[in-house]
């Protein structure tokens, strides 16, 4: 068995290297300037290399806000990346394993009994962002040109490399208050559950549209707080609104995913958000 992933500086890129070293499984790993996924020509050449099981495609333009003035530039690598991407392991019969956002839906909550609820991998898309308009134009090229394709929402992602986390923790060194948004939900998620989840479905067979996501909802300022506890930093912290937290990209007022359909095939090994983030801290401390 022999992996290809693209994207291999970011988050998940560099968590599914060490997955794959662990499981045993052989894999070439490239960054977007060794392997442009906007320049099909340049995919043929890895391609014809090597014969690929699966596919895992980690590439993306995640600049939310700069995507808003750069639409071109994200519909490149998001849509027409991921179906270059897609037509190159249809060619040569390779698993495709793509990652996609929360940001595919409008980022209002679901009022159910009541009560707003997580969004399952049938609810209606219907993005507001430039960012999440590219992303689920990707998806759509996907299973147009690949039905052996493997498609994962998550959000709120950290691992290595910049994430909230960090950035938590390299304000708190130099100040002594922090203002953080209170009333955006979501699930904070892991690069390495992520990255288990993508392992565990390897050899399914079961190509479908996930949702992949740790449990559990909580803010942005609930989030920060977890963080600060878990660190024993003593700082104030306060909420503001999404209306103060001015920036060119709306963010989706509610990012919650239920993980139905791992659920279903039994492969929802996510755990809760406040478990992997004390076993993601405990670690970065190690690192350190």
């Amino acid at each position: 068995m022999q992996a290809l992933i693209i994207g291999s500086k970011g988050q998940l890129g560099l968590e599914m290297q060490k997955k794959l070293k662990e499981n045993n499984i052989f894999f070439d790993a490239y960054t977007h300037t060794q392997l442009d996924i906007t320049d099909m020509q340049n995919i043929e050449e890895y391609f014809v290399r090597k014969k690929y099981s699966f596919v895992v495609n980690c590439a993306a333009y995640t600049n939310v806000d700069k995507a808003e003035s750069n639409y071109a530039n994200a519909y490149a690598v998001n849509a027409k990346g991921a179906e270059n991407i897609a037509k190159a392991c249809n060619k040569y019969d390779a698993d495709l394993f793509h990652i996609s956002t929360d940001y595919v839906f409008s980022g209002e909550a679901i009022v159910q009994n009541g009560l707003p609820r997580p969004y399952v991998e049938t609810d209606k898309c219907d993005p507001q962002t430039a960012y999440g308009k590219t992303k689920l134009i990707g998806e759509e090229l996907i299973r147009m040109h690949h039905d052996k394709s493997y498609i994962l929402r998550t959000a709120w992602l950290y691992g290595s490399g910049s994430n909230f986390v960090k950035t938590m923790l390299r304000l708190a060194a130099d100040r002594d208050e922090i203002r953080v948004v209170a009333d955006q939900f979501g699930s904070p998620t892991s690069a390495t559950d992520l990255a288990n989840a993508i392992i565990s479905l390897i050899d399914t067979k079961q190509y479908d549209t996930y949702h992949a996501t740790c449990e559990g909802i909580c803010t942005w300022y609930d989030f920060a707080k977890k963080i600060f506890e878990l660190n024993n930093i003593n700082i104030k912290i306060i909420p503001i609104t999404s209306e103060e937290f001015i920036c060119p990209a709306k963010r989706p007022k509610w990012s919650v995913l239920e993980n139905t359909n791992l659920k279903q095939i039994g492969k929802n090994n996510f755990p809760l958000w406040q478990d992997s983030l004390k076993e993601y801290v405990y670690n970065f401390k190690i690192r350190i």
